[in-house]
């Protein structure tokens, strides 16, 4: 079965500055697309789509316009934004230029609550739909309600939930997130990416681990409204992607065919508009 990756991080440090790297050592360091491939070949993962890495705010075309070129397997890129922005939607149709651009990302998990709540904000959610561009909603559990309200609010935008919600697996900490999950996927504007949730376990984690936050989440979405990702190299403070790779193939292994191909590339295909395969 081939795999799309849908979230992949590549860090160039002599390029780009990635001021909360300082933060995070263990990833504080050049993760290149040529290590990533090296690995990813192997396991069936055929091309990927590059996620920001939430570089320094002058960075943030830049990057975009150097990862939509860097590699024959990177099928494109989801750009970094601020649609809370006067200037955003100048920056959109730069953007738009990029032959390669698939989405956009502002991380909201690090923001507070409200600022995906404003109106410019909204309007600009609002616009992506009109230019037929996902956005990449990343909220923390506890912010899934809040994620709800701004996708609700934006019914011809397109979201994809990263990372599950990021659930806290290490605490098995299945509530309130399941029901809040089951709110969300209701909404029929918003897929969701199966990815992050190994960094948010225990080093020592298990696939029974992640068994129930992976099954509740494609039960609640469905196997149309599911894609997978890497979250390389996050995945790696508690394992490898070779790691994650094999578990996910575990859970998902008494789906059929169709339903596995569907989460492993064909969503993301369509989602994301990707367009033939890589060379």
């Amino acid at each position: 079965m081939r795999i799309v990756d849908t979230h992949l991080h590549l860090v160039y440090k002599s390029r780009f500055a990635y001021p909360w790297l300082a933060a995070a050592p263990p990833l504080d360091r050049d993760w290149k697309a040529e290590d990533y491939f090296a690995e990813a070949g192997p396991l069936g993962i055929e091309a990927a789509l590059h996620m920001e890495v939430d570089v320094a705010e002058p960075d943030m075309e830049a990057e975009t316009r150097f990862v939509a070129g860097l590699h024959p397997r990177i099928v494109g890129a989801i750009a970094p934004a601020r649609p809370e922005s006067p200037d955003f939607p100048a920056y959109l149709e730069r953007l738009r230029s990029i032959h390669g651009l698939k989405g956009i990302r502002r991380i909201l998990h690090t923001s507070p609550d409200e600022l995906s709540q404003s109106a410019p904000f909204v309007a600009n959610m609002q616009l992506l739909g009109k230019a037929a561009l996902p956005f990449d909603l990343c909220v923390l559990a506890r912010q899934l309600p809040v994620g709800r309200e701004l996708v609700a609010k934006c019914p011809d935008t397109q979201f994809v939930l990263d990372h599950c919600g990021v659930p806290d697996v290490a605490g098995k900490a299945l509530d309130p997130w399941r029901a809040d999950i089951k709110r969300l996927a209701e909404l029929p504007n918003v897929a969701a990416k199966i990815s992050g949730i190994a960094a948010y376990a225990k080093p020592d984690w298990t696939v029974a681990d992640l068994r129930p936050f992976v099954e509740h989440v494609i039960d609640s979405f469905g196997w149309d409204r599911v894609v997978w990702g890497s979250d390389f190299p996050v995945v790696t403070l508690t394992g490898n992607l070779t790691r994650w790779v094999v578990a996910i193939r575990d859970i998902v292994s008494g789906a059929s065919t169709d339903e596995q191909a569907k989460l492993f590339h064909s969503n993301a295909e369509r989602i994301y508009k990707l367009e033939g395969k890589p060379s």
